[in-house]
């Protein structure tokens, strides 16, 4: 059976081939009860537009690259990339759009990615997870493609800097630690993510905002891993073997929700019960980790996956909006700051 034709739905419908192609590519100028009978006719032919043809009328390829700059091993089993994903999907698919999924390992990743974002394959790039000093961000403003970020970026490209939505990672932080302070805690200890990341920064920072002057820090460097979260709850006891209460923190924050799994282990290592000796707190709320920890854990909650639709509707509505004069005429990017909850469960 013959694939049904542009000119089959003119036909069916009575109209010509230039109206058919306006309805189906979103233009202007048809009528609504014209539009409303293309359509019907498109349904029931099944009639399935031509993506080459469609791109050389719309000059649009429906397909949005998403770029996460970390190994696959990271992305396939932290749980925080699966959420923002499902938020981004759900949102391009709502409007008909393609994700393509990018993944930068390296320096060979950078230099493949590069080259298919100049190809023309998409219409705009959607980035997150970026580490400072790394290549993403002017690569992407070099290839002129509107681009949204997951996260504040840091932003040494020319020009004025991008629309991106991030939780206000610096509030949650304050947050996790004034509640630790109002059990009574006074030996708060961070375990800090990669500081080459905004987040991971501004959990830090956080952090220090909230100690009373003269409480000391205790940071113990992570990588947002389990494995991160036991290696430097492990180095924080290193010197203080013993289960006696005054030996070492009696609380912990951590800088994501994994990095405080492994910190309880560790701490269950030493002989130490959570929270009696030492409170826990998480960061991210992650479904999976959160409640399935032992006991389930205290955390700041941020809505990752909302979060992603946010980045996917800035996109679309970008690409949608009529195209500036000139870069001075364009509106200043403004980024969308979600905000954090503090979720109470049995380790703090």
């Amino acid at each position: 059976m013959s694939r049904p034709t542009l000119e089959a739905v003119a036909a069916r419908a009575g109209v010509s081939r230039a109206t058919v192609s306006r309805v189906v590519n979103g233009g202007a100028g048809v009528r609504g009860s014209v539009a409303d009978r293309v359509r019907a006719v498109v349904a029931e032919l099944g009639y399935v537009p031509n993506p080459a043809a469609r791109t050389l009328v719309t000059r649009r390829t429906g397909a949005v690259a998403v770029i996460i700059d970390e190994p696959g091993s990271r992305v396939f089993s932290d749980p925080f990339f699966s959420r923002q994903l499902r938020g981004i999907g759900r949102d391009l698919a709502a409007r008909d759009t393609q994700l393509v999924l990018l993944l930068a390992e390296g320096p060979d990743d950078h230099a493949r990615i590069s080259r298919f974002l100049a190809g023309g394959h998409v219409d705009g790039v959607l980035a997150f997870s970026l580490h400072a000093g790394g290549p993403l961000p002017g690569m992407i403003a070099r290839t002129g493609l509107p681009a949204v970020y997951g996260g504040r970026p840091h932003w040494s490209a020319p020009g004025p800097a991008p629309l991106y939505v991030d939780a206000d990672n610096r509030a949650g932080a304050r947050a996790a630690v004034r509640h630790l302070l109002g059990l009574g805690r006074r030996r708060i200890a961070h375990l800090a993510g990669p500081q080459d990341q905004t987040s991971a920064a501004d959990r830090l920072a956080g952090y220090r905002d909230a100690l009373p002057p003269g409480m000391p820090e205790r940071v113990a460097p992570g990588d947002f891993t389990v494995e991160g979260g036991l290696a430097a709850m492990r180095r924080l006891l290193a010197d203080r073997p013993g289960p006696a209460p005054d030996a070492g923190p009696d609380a912990v924050f951590a800088a994501n929700d994994l990095m405080a799994s492994g910190a309880i282990r560790a701490l269950r290592e030493h002989g130490r019960t959570v929270p009696g000796d030492v409170a826990v707190v998480g960061f991210d709320d992650t479904e999976g980790v959160a409640t399935a920890t032992d006991p389930p854990l205290t955390t700041v909650r941020q809505d990752v996956e909302g979060m992603g639709g946010h980045m996917a509707r800035l996109l679309l509505d970008t690409l949608a909006a009529p195209a500036p004069a000139s870069a001075q005429d364009a509106p200043p990017a403004t980024p969308l700051i979600t905000p954090t909850l503090l979720v109470r469960r049995a380790s703090a």
